[in-house]
């Protein structure tokens, strides 16, 4: 990968983690931590991947993108924005009264597919657009992201049987797995472990990645295969809060909103100053 485009990506990442910063801040809100676990995916997907026109949010060949931890929606804002489906002086709007920037992701947004927040949707929701893309004839692919804690939800397994029932190789699933969900790690609430055999047991096509290293990322993405007829899940493996050192891997950022200070040092800290 030339050095250019992946510091392009790099660049945009920080850029949705500033972004997010500021929102969660100056609305006062919570869930900075899963949303800056997932800012490099997002990234790579928006600037590199992901088919789609901002001008034209409806357009019946993009390809669709569904977040089903619909609480990290703050880095989904900033990275919509960042990509011209909305114009950026609209995020300071986020988690106020009267606005369609909520604090769950909401359909009313452009380029948002799917509302969520109530956990364990998106994915049967992603299922059925995928089938419905395949019967029809058309070449959209169908990516969703998750939380890791979210795959204690049994809607989410049961999805995962159907698609590799009926062969969705049109469908890409991404696990934010970071480790940490609302009352703990993953580990302490509900064990996943071993992510990567299960979603083979399953017969997903299954890669396990760093979820942070844009090289990885992309290729990753780039050398999809998606004429055989397996269901694709990528485990990313991230950290809760990543960006920021004091949020890093810290279940208290899954609910706390930053002092001032605290967002001086973040934005310090993501800008590398």
């Amino acid at each position: 990968m030339v050095d250019q485009e992946i510091k392009k990506s790099i660049d945009l990442s920080k850029e949705i983690r500033r972004l997010t910063l500021g929102m969660i801040y100056k609305a006062k809100a919570s869930h900075i931590g899963g949303a800056l676990s997932m800012a490099d995916i997002l990234s790579v997907l928006y600037g590199r991947i992901l088919k789609y026109d901002p001008k034209n949010p409806s357009w019946d060949d993009r390809d669709r993108f569904l977040l089903s931890k619909g609480h990290a929606c703050s880095s989904l804002y900033a990275t919509l924005a960042l990509s011209g489906f909305f114009p950026l002086s609209l995020l300071d709007e986020y988690g106020t009264d009267g606005t369609y920037l909520l604090s769950h992701t909401s359909d009313k947004i452009p380029g948002i597919e799917l509302s969520t927040g109530s956990l364990g949707h998106a994915l049967p929701v992603a299922c059925g657009i995928s089938l419905a893309g395949k019967r029809k004839g058309k070449n959209y692919k169908t990516y969703v992201i998750i939380s890791d804690g979210e795959l204690d939800e049994g809607s989410n397994w049961e999805s995962i049987l159907f698609a590799p029932q009926h062969h969705l190789d049109n469908l890409v699933l991404i696990v934010d797995y970071n480790k940490i969900q609302s009352l703990g790690t993953t580990k302490e609430v509900i064990n996943l472990e071993s992510l990567s055999k299960k979603f083979e047991a399953f017969n997903w096509e299954t890669l396990e990645i760093d979820g942070h290293d844009h090289n990885i990322l992309i290729n990753t993405f780039k050398n999809l295969v998606f004429d055989n007829k397996l269901p694709k899940v990528i485990i990313a493996n991230t950290v809760k809060g990543k960006g920021i050192d004091f949020m890093e891997n810290r279940l208290l950022w899954h609910y706390k909103s930053p002092t001032e200070q605290e967002f001086k040092d973040g934005l310090c800290q993501i800008l590398g100053d």
